[in-house]
């Protein structure tokens, strides 16, 4: 499915300001909230609906026998166009 990059923001940042991005978002989805990201003179506003489907995903990345980098990936989606979707897979837990 192609895919258009609205906006993109990567850097190096402590565990703490990490934390401080994700529960600015928290905030905004709790409240209902639109998100923006802003970075220099790019923005974008996303107004998820009540109930988007979200996706968490680990991975392990690299080169065959030297997959040293790792990621967790947070991803929030839904369809402009219907608004709400069910998700799979059974209740998520983070600990």
């Amino acid at each position: 499915m192609p895919e258009e990059v609205l906006f993109k923001s990567e850097s190096d940042q402590s565990r703490e300001e990490i934390a401080a991005y994700l529960r600015k978002v928290a905030d905004n989805l709790e409240r209902g909230d639109a998100i923006t990201l802003k970075a220099g003179s790019e923005s974008v506003t996303l107004n998820p609906p009540a109930r988007p489907t979200f996706e968490v995903k680990a991975e392990r990345e690299g080169p065959a026998g030297n997959m040293t980098e790792r990621s967790i990936e947070f991803e929030i989606e839904w369809d402009e166009n219907d608004g709400e979707r069910g998700g799979g897979g059974g209740k998520l837990e983070i600990e």
